[in-house]
């Protein structure tokens, strides 16, 4: 058994190759061999998102605060909230972020095929993000 404590791993900031806008990453776990999965609490200032991407082997998001939104690509803009969960299958292009005025956290879970969790893809517009 392995108990990681809360605030045992600093947090970083989120990429400004994958992220738009103030984004802070707190990594949660990553598995020890054979396993594959990684996950992170990720918090979006009002405005930040994602680029688009894609996750080999898909991607599970729990919302725990605030009011976000989500989109894959050709489809609309949804709205998540707190109790959400969001299941991206493997290879969807997606984004997803805080609403324009308020903040979002999620706990990201995905599962890393050859030791890659993600394909990172263009920048979400502003036109794209408002819809």
């Amino acid at each position: 058994m392995e108990i990681r404590r809360a605030g045992s791993q600093p947090s970083g900031k989120g990429p400004e190759a994958y992220f738009t806008g103030s984004v802070r990453v707190d990594p949660l776990y990553e598995a020890h061999d054979p396993g594959r999965v990684r996950a992170a609490m990720v918090t979006f200032e009002p405005g930040a998102r994602t680029a688009w991407h894609t996750h080999p082997l898909g991607q599970i998001l729990i919302v725990t605060a605030g009011r976000g939104l989500v989109q894959t690509w050709g489809g609309p803009i949804q709205e998540i909230r707190p109790g959400d969960v969001v299941w991206i299958p493997p290879g969807e292009k997606h984004w997803h972020g805080a609403a324009p005025t308020t903040a979002m956290t999620h706990i990201a879970i995905q599962e890393a095929l050859d030791g890659k969790t993600a394909d990172w893809l263009e920048h979400v517009t502003q036109e794209q993000y408002r819809g």
